[in-house]
């Protein structure tokens, strides 16, 4: 039995999918995502073998949860993207189906994960963070001042002032050293490829820490830590990205 994961944010086009599954003569169990932030919970949370993924979702695109999924999760794209972006995906993807689909493309889709399952041959997840990069098309420079519009006026953030950057769905919460927090239309994921990792490191699924602002690490019975800030703050670091800290640690 095959666990598959159908994340889109439009219910018509996951049931679509979902009822094609169910007309497959083998059995599958079968999950559903509305955003790209479940999405990525469900994958680790129930580790399925084969993921539909669409693109554009809120909370997170589907490039972005690709670059995060547990690395036994075999993605097959769903796009309404134009032929040279799908061109793009098939270098990177088991497969992709361009909305509207026809029925067979779904089938053949899947038959070309179940046989990349059976050789046990999956993806290479840091190819489709690269694509991730690619298609972003912006300056990968580091960011020394953040510029957050807001209707009646525009905020500099020195990114020397931020201590730590918690997620807040389709926002990053700013917490600076001196004046409280500041609420920023951006993704972690993408605010985190323009942070010097020097400075800042990834130690949770919603949380960017500045290096200097952690006052001591306490390890906690599940293999967690506690990351103590000098300001008395702590922040969980899960292990799933204790190795974003291993020049710490050792």
């Amino acid at each position: 039995m095959l666990k598959i994961l159908v994340a889109d944010d439009e219910p018509l086009a996951r049931e679509s999918i979902v009822a094609l599954l169910n007309k497959e003569d083998e059995t599958h169990e079968i999950f559903q995502a509305k955003d790209g932030q479940e999405a990525l919970e469900l994958a680790w949370q129930e580790r399925p073998q084969v993921l539909f993924l669409d693109i554009q979702m809120p909370g997170a695109t589907g490039v972005e949860v690709a670059a995060e999924l547990p690395p036994e999760t075999v993605v097959i794209f769903t796009t309404a993207y134009d032929e040279y972006a799908v061109k793009a995906f098939e270098l990177n993807a088991i497969d992709y189906l361009l909305k509207p689909f026809k029925n067979i493309r779904l089938y053949e889709a899947l038959d070309k994960a179940k046989r990349l399952l059976e050789e046990q041959s999956f993806l290479d997840q840091r190819n489709i963070s690269a694509l991730h990069s690619e298609l972003k098309k912006e300056s990968t420079d580091y960011k020394e001042r953040i510029v957050i519009r807001e209707p009646k006026r525009v905020r500099f953030v020195e990114v020397s002032n931020v201590k730590y950057i918690s997620g807040a769905g389709n926002y990053a919460e700013l917490h600076l050293q001196d004046t409280g927090s500041i609420l920023y239309r951006e993704t972690l994921s993408n605010l985190e490829a323009y942070l010097d990792p020097r400075e800042f490191r990834r130690i949770h699924r919603s949380t960017i820490v500045r290096l200097s602002s952690v006052a001591e690490l306490q390890p906690n019975y599940q293999g967690d830590y506690t990351v103590v800030l000098t300001t008395g703050e702590q922040l969980m670091l899960s292990r799933r990205y204790k190795d974003k800290l291993q020049d710490i640690l050792t």
